[in-house]
C-alpha cells in the first residue's frame, strides 16, 4: 500500500511539474465527435454547440490584445472570410477564452464594442472566461481554428494559415487552411489537411 502511495504521489507531483494534459483537453481530435459544451454570450445569452446541429461550424479562439488576431482582423482578411462562411450556411463562433483582469478579456459590452469597431461578422462571440470551453478543445493560441462538420465531427484543428506573422502583408501569401477545410466540406469531400500546429499569443487563461 505504502508502495502504490508513493507512485501514485510522484506521478502526480511530475503531471504538476510537466502540467500533465487532462482528459477533456484531449478530447477534440479530428475525425471524432466534437466536444460539446455549453457557455453564454455577448448578451448573456446561453448557447451549446448542439444547437447547430446539421451545420458545419467554425470556432475561432480570438483576443483583442493579441498582435496576431489584430492581423487577421486589420487587414480585413477574418472578417471576409467570416462572411462568405456566413453566405454558405456556416455557422462562425468567435470565442474569448482570457480570464478576468488577463489581457484580452472582454465582458459583453466590450466585446460587442469590438466586434462593431473592427467589423466583424461572426455568428456570434462567446465569452468563456472561466476557460471551460477553451481547455475542452485544448485551444493554446489566438487564433486557433477548429471546424467541425455537419455530422459533429470535428473536421478541422490548427492554424487559420501556413504563414505564422503579425504583417498583415503576408496573409496574402499564406495558404488558408480553414478556407480549404471549408471548400472541402463544402464538396462533400473529406478535409485533406485535418491538422496543423496552431500559432499566435498564448491563450489567457486564468489560474
Amino acid at each position: 500500500m505504502q508502495k502504490s502511495f508513493t507512485v501514485l504521489s510522484a506521478a502526480l507531483l511530475f503531471c504538476s511539474w510537466a502540467l500533465c494534459a487532462s482528459p477533456a483537453a484531449a478530447s477534440a481530435v479530428p475525425g471524432k465527435p466534437a466536444p460539446d459544451f455549453t457557455t453564454t454570450d455577448i448578451n448573456g445569452k446561453t448557447v451549446k454547440l448542439s444547437d447547430y446541429k446539421g451545420k458545419i461550424v467554425v470556432l475561432e479562439w480570438t483576443s483583442s490584445e493579441c498582435p496576431f488576431v489584430k492581423s487577421h482582423y486589420d487587414s480585413g482578411d477574418m472578417q471576409k472570410l467570416q462572411k462568405l462562411a456566413a453566405a454558405q450556411g456556416v455557422v462562425w463562433l468567435s470565442v474569448d477564452s482570457s480570464a478576468p483582469k488577463n489581457p484580452g478579456y472582454m465582458d459583453g459590452p466590450a466585446a460587442a464594442a469590438w466586434i462593431k469597431t473592427h467589423n466583424a461578422a461572426p455568428a456570434d462571440l462567446l465569452i468563456d472566461s472561466s476557460g471551460a470551453v477553451g481547455h475542452l478543445y485544448d485551444a493554446k493560441t489566438t487564433p486557433h481554428m477548429f471546424v467541425i462538420d455537419k455530422n459533429g465531427n470535428l473536421a478541422y484543428a490548427g492554424a487559420i494559415d501556413s504563414v505564422p506573422s503579425t504583417d498583415p502583408k503576408d496573409i496574402a501569401k499564406a495558404t488558408n487552411y480553414v478556407q480549404a477545410a471549408l471548400n472541402e466540406l463544402q464538396a462533400g469531400k473529406p478535409v485533406t489537411l485535418a491538422q496543423t500546429k496552431s500559432y499566435g499569443c498564448g491563450v489567457k487563461y486564468g489560474e
